[in-house]
């Protein structure tokens, strides 16, 4: 469901051809330092969001409710930004981070903290959006949190990220704000990788149907193309079955009928397009070939579940009033 201009060549591995435009966004950063008690609640959003405990340690209050212990030079991404809680106890009451107020380090960081003299935990945090719509499959497969240090074993790099993560937001230097978001941008990236190339945690599913040998292939190029005209009769031919057959496998597989699937990917696109690029409902229909703004709109509420204007408006307040 990426942003092509131009037919990409397809290498012949579906889920790297799908997902080697992948990348994160950064949005904003905060650096934070919390005297004890302290707890800060993060609502839901639909950007990511990010954590590194630079020194000492505290508490998680997970989106499944339950508790887990940071410690300094952890990271963790919640790649859907669900609500959740740091704190520096289990239990501690928690603020709004909207409520704080904050000074801008460089653009698009920020820095920020509560009252106290002594020597706190330092918390570097961030808000990041992917270049994949919400709605793609392999954001709705992640885990609610991925913890960097439980990939540390499958990806060699994560851990000098994190010491130089370590470094960089303990020293108040020229320039480590920024210096600060761009190894988070990498890290955030690298987790992502790590998890897919083990096999995203689960061999069923949307997974198993790109990684099909004759399914893959068609999944790849319609996520490659979502504004090409797809047909029943165009997917057979690149599988090279009956359209019969061809139609009854995919049913199977993917688990919808490939004219819903394509459709879906197709509105999928077209919100990133309308919300991301901030395109006019007009151009977003013309570039998916439909004859009028009136059917393009039907098609999109069918899909999204509502309206292409009042989607794209919601988006835009949200971003506005995001902490």
């Amino acid at each position: 469901m990426l942003d092509h201009s131009s037919k990409v060549p397809i290498t012949g591995d579906p889920l790297t051809d799908i997902l080697r435009g992948l990348r994160l966004d950064g949005v904003e950063y905060g650096r934070c330092e919390m005297q004890e008690p302290w707890g800060l609640e993060f609502p839901a959003r639909t950007a990511a969001r990010f954590h590194f405990i630079g020194r000492k340690g505290c508490w998680l209050l997970q989106p499944s409710g339950e508790w887990v212990e940071l410690k300094a030079g952890d990271a963790v991404l919640l790649p859907r930004g669900a609500a959740h809680v740091l704190a520096s106890e289990p239990g501690t009451k928690a603020s709004p981070i909207q409520g704080y107020e904050v000074a801008e380090l460089c653009k698009n960081v920020y820095c920020m903290s509560n009252e106290g003299c002594r020597p706190g935990t330092l918390l570097f945090f961030g808000s990041m959006y992917f270049n994949l719509d919400g709605l793609h499959p392999l954001l709705g497969m992640m885990p609610d949190v991925m913890r960097a240090h439980e990939l540390e074993a499958y990806e060699p790099g994560i851990p000098h990220l994190l010491e130089a993560m370590a470094r960089e937001v303990t020293m108040e230097r020229v320039g480590s704000g920024g210096i600060l978001a761009r190894l988070a941008d990498v890290l955030a990236a690298t987790v992502i990788r790590s998890w897919v190339e083990r096999g995203c945690g689960d061999s069923s599913g949307w997974i198993a149907a790109v990684r099909d040998r004759e399914i893959g292939r068609v999944l790849a190029a319609i996520h490659l193309e979502p504004n090409r005209d797809w047909t029943v009769e165009t997917l057979a031919r690149m599988m090279g079955a009956s359209r019969s057959g061809f139609a009854e496998r995919f049913a199977t597989i993917v688990g919808e009928t490939p004219a819903k699937y394509v459709t879906q990917v197709r509105m999928h696109q077209a919100r990133q397009w309308l919300v991301r690029d901030r395109l006019k409902i007009s151009v977003v229909a013309a570039r998916l070939g439909y004859e009028s703004d009136a059917s393009f709109s039907r098609a999109f509420k069918r899909v999204i579940g509502s309206a292409p204007s009042h989607f794209r408006a919601e988006e835009q307040a949200e971003n506005r009033q995001a902490g």
